[in-house]
């Protein structure tokens, strides 16, 4: 059986996707692609079966991940029932997710740049929405989810070994 992340963001076009496409081209180099399965959704449905912005795949391709072949879903409480962590962009996704899993949801839940120890020592938990954004901000947005994955990856280490 895998251990199942989930990323989420409000529309799961340009943070939750990059998140999730970053944790999982890490997972082969720590030795965890057979056993964690990765995969994200949005908060909202606005932009349920879009591709991911083009600005999200801009800044991945840049970093040398593809992003082409993501499509935008919405999170629904069953889902949640089949996620063992699910890792949100800001505290509002934190309140909306926690909200909608109730007290029957096992799945851990947590803000992703909780595992960041450079976020956390600033207090920074939050992933910037780059949305309203240029180039540049999508750029930052990265750079924040890479530190937060290499930190998701050394807590998934522990707990699967």
């Amino acid at each position: 059986m895998s251990y199942r992340v989930c990323f989420v963001c409000s529309g799961n076009i340009c943070r939750s996707p990059m998140a999730e496409i970053v944790l999982r081209a890490m997972l082969p180099d720590a030795g965890l692609a057979d056993q964690v399965e990765v995969d994200s959704a949005g908060t909202g449905d606005w932009h349920a079966g879009d591709p991911a912005d083009r600005r999200t795949v801009a800044a991945l391709a840049k970093a040398g991940y593809d992003g082409d072949q993501h499509v935008a879903r919405q999170l629904d409480p069953p889902y949640l029932q089949t996620r063992d962590l699910i890792l949100v962009a800001d505290n509002g996704h934190l309140h909306d997710v926690l909200r909608m899993a109730g007290a029957h949801s096992t799945a851990r839940v947590q803000l992703m740049r909780e595992f960041d120890p450079e976020a956390v020592t600033a207090g920074t938990l939050e992933v910037d929405d780059p949305y309203y954004g240029n180039a540049s901000d999508f750029d930052r947005c990265l750079t924040q989810i890479e530190a937060a994955c290499a930190g998701v990856v050394e807590e998934l280490k522990r707990e699967l070994r």
